[in-house]
């Protein structure tokens, strides 16, 4: 079983940055799949960065990964309105993927 729970999120106005971060409850040192998802309002949840990052986030959005504090990191630049929605953490210990609680980001002025 691996709790997932992110933090970081908020209102943020175009332009800006926000560090997300994803703690586990469990060693991530022989995770290799983790990554982030999102869900904006009305659409499907899509991939954000795992070890790829999605076309629209490219340049703005860097993971990475601290192993000593278990924790997965989202640094998200230069934020607009279309990056709104609330985002996932996820990771894959086969046979089975665990998903955090998301955390609200919502990018306004």
């Amino acid at each position: 079983q691996v709790q997932l729970v992110e933090s970081g999120g908020g209102l943020v106005q175009p332009g800006g940055s926000l560090r997300l971060s994803c703690a586990a409850s469990v060693s991530i040192f022989s995770i290799n799949a983790m990554g982030w998802y999102r869900q904006g309002p009305g659409n499907q949840r899509e991939l954000v960065a795992t070890i790829n990052y999605a076309d629209s986030v490219k340049d703005r959005f860097t993971i990475s990964r601290d192993e000593s504090k278990n924790t997965l990191y989202l640094q998200m630049n230069s934020l607009q309105p279309e990056d709104t929605g609330v985002y996932y953490c996820y990771s894959e210990v086969p046979p089975y993927d665990y998903w955090g609680q998301g955390t609200q980001v919502t990018v306004s002025s």
